[in-house]
């Protein structure tokens, strides 16, 4: 069962997402929140598995607020909701580590598939938004500096599973691939975050796109 949390400030669309929602059996509105205050508290009380989050918020913009609940719940899920495929704050919010972003005027059917894959550890890193990540990376030099003699100081099968993961795999989905149990996965990805100073999945999908490890052909839609 996924716990899940609306966040936006406009009551008829969360009573919109409550509607569409309520209908799965495996997705539970925990809360909601019409403020990034309340979105943060809300957030930090509850632990939900996923955080659906209006880029537009009150007293606290969606990525101000992703930031905040990341730094202290990292294992919450945030997926960013906007009008605008192009919104520059999505990049932001994926920086903060959101796993991703939909469209608010997505087919309710994505709406629910992307909940679901975000839940189970994907990202919803398409080929269109790192290719857009990764120009802002070069143009504006976002990325974090690291030097290239770290990727060399990867292993084959921790490149291997840094590949898979930029793919969008979850870590179950990497072990059957690779034979080898999830526990094994993880510590294998927290080995990576440590060599490569990266804070969660989504930066690690980017910089190994960024490095050649994975492609943008590679990534699913």
């Amino acid at each position: 069962m996924t716990r899940l949390l609306l966040c936006d400030d406009h009551a008829m669309f969360r009573q919109g997402l409550r509607s569409i929602l309520e209908t799965e059996d495996d997705v539970r509105i925990i809360g909601e929140a019409a403020t990034g205050r309340e979105a943060v508290r809300y957030a930090l009380e509850t632990l939900p598995d996923v955080v659906l989050m209006d880029i537009q918020m009150p007293e606290l913009d969606g990525v101000a607020a992703t930031k905040e609940i990341l730094s202290e719940a990292p294992d919450v899920h945030v997926i960013i909701l906007t009008m605008y495929r192009q919104d520059r704050y999505v990049f932001e919010a994926i920086k903060a580590g959101a796993r991703g972003y939909m469209l608010k005027d997505a087919d309710s059917g994505d709406l629910v598939d992307a909940i679901r894959r975000v839940a189970g550890g994907e990202t919803l890193l398409n080929a269109e938004l790192a290719a857009s990540i990764l120009e802002e990376f070069r143009t504006a030099q976002a990325a974090p500096e690291h030097p290239e003699h770290r990727v060399r100081e990867l292993t084959d099968r921790e490149e291997e599973i840094l590949r898979h993961l930029a793919q969008g795999a979850t870590n179950q989905e990497i072990a059957t691939a690779l034979d080898v149990s999830e526990k094994t996965v993880r510590n294998r990805l927290s080995e990576v975050f440590s060599k490569l100073r990266l804070n969660n999945r989504t930066q690690a999908a980017l910089y190994a796109l960024r490095e050649g490890i994975a492609t943008l052909q590679d990534t699913s839609e």
